[in-house]
């Protein structure tokens, strides 16, 4: 349409050019000749319409639309003067349609600090819908409709209250980390064949690790003292635990519930034969077994603890955990060194795991390759 309209204006505005050297008296020839074709063609036409593009209405509307109705009416035109009226009111009802579209379509975008508030109000108050919400906006002076605020939470892929206010196992441990525990058991060989159970009990939020005891047999007499041991050091060390999380292995006794409800500390039991719930002390006996206890070989239980102790205080003075930032339990991380100077002089400290306890006969520390694994690993040969 708006290449034929230029056509139509280019060669009408050549006709009006190729008029301006001719005279009224010939103007006025013409005029006749041409409503005397128009009334020879409407004859023939008889009650046939005549068919008018939208280019050649907007080019007669652009014409005519200034000259008076009388004035219409004189001229010997195809349609009505009242037709060609509509037609320029059509133009410009599109025209101003067009200038009135918003450049982007549907309601305006809501503000980027009323979006904020919105999620901010839905993250701290899970058990608020999106009604509740719009109410609490209006107390605040926010004035935005209903539906604009279940927008915006559907945007952000918030579930509705009644989903939101059931928080899942993820939610429960991120939100508890502070005062949250986990212990496991679990078990190694000695040279001798022994197998012993070591008790590991680990604080989620700051990663360090207590390793209760060896045992090769974990009797309820036993577990239960642990518990008494965990109590107190968690009482010397000033922290204040609510939760612990364990499996559901028969070498728990329910004394051990018991001791630890005494002292504040609910017991949380993860599923059946899902190691995923309680991943934080899983992680750390993969870390144990893969840094020390497939390096070492184990002599005997008293080996064994000294070992674990060694490796406790590694683990929590300065082995950094990416769960942590990097960051070690029992210490903070030292200030970045800048001078490059003092990085070259630096060398990494020697740590040396498995030596044995001085309760062990005197032995000396000889190094062999494991022909199954090819990794070094330390013996303890008794000297002669």
């Amino acid at each position: 349409m708006l290449l034929r309209l230029a056509y139509l204006g280019l060669t009408n505005t050549f006709a009006m050019l190729r008029l301006i050297p001719v005279s009224n008296r010939d103007k006025d020839i013409e005029i006749l000749a041409l409503r005397h074709q128009i009334g020879v063609l409407q004859r023939q036409l008889g009650d046939t319409r005549v068919r008018f593009s939208p280019a050649d209405r907007a080019l007669l509307a652009a014409l005519l639309h200034r000259l008076p109705r009388h004035l219409l009416r004189r001229l010997h035109l195809l349609v009505r003067p009242d037709t060609i009226l509509r037609w320029h009111r059509d133009l410009l009802r599109r025209r101003h349609a067009r200038m009135s579209r918003p450049k982007r379509p549907g309601r305006p975008r809501t503000l980027r600090s009323i979006r904020v508030l919105v999620l901010r109000l839905a993250k701290e108050n899970p058990s608020w819908g999106y009604r509740r919400i719009h109410g609490e906006l209006l107390v605040l002076g926010v004035k935005v409709a209903a539906s604009t605020v279940w927008q915006v939470l559907a945007d952000a892929g918030i579930d509705p209250a009644p989903e939101r206010s059931s928080s899942t196992w993820t939610q429960f441990l991120r939100s508890q980390a502070e005062v949250l525990l986990a212990c496991d058991f679990f078990e190694t060989v000695t040279l001798t064949g022994a197998r012993m159970y070591v008790l590991a009990v680990i604080e989620h939020a700051h990663r360090r690790i207590r390793v209760l005891g060896v045992t090769p047999h974990p009797t309820a007499a036993w577990v239960t003292q642990a518990a008494r041991n965990l109590v107190m050091d968690l009482e010397d060390a000033g922290y204040r635990a609510r939760f612990l999380i364990r499996d559901r292995d028969g070498k728990f006794p329910h004394l051990f519930d018991v001791i630890l409800a005494d002292a504040g500390i609910q017991v949380i039991l993860s599923g059946i034969q899902m190691p995923r719930m309680n991943s934080i002390v899983e992680r750390w006996v993969q870390s144990c077994r893969h840094e020390l206890l497939d390096r070492t070989l184990i002599w005997n239980q008293q080996h064994l603890l000294h070992a674990l102790r060694e490796y406790e205080r590694h683990y929590n003075n300065h082995r950094p955990h990416q769960g942590i930032a990097n960051a070690r339990p029992l210490q903070t991380l030292p200030s970045p060194i800048t001078d490059p100077a003092h990085i070259t002089t630096r060398h990494p400290p020697t740590l040396k795991f498995g030596r044995p306890p001085e309760r062990v006969p005197p032995c000396r520390l000889a190094w062999m390759d494991d022909i199954f694994g090819k990794r070094r690993v330390s013996l303890c040969v008794r000297r002669r």
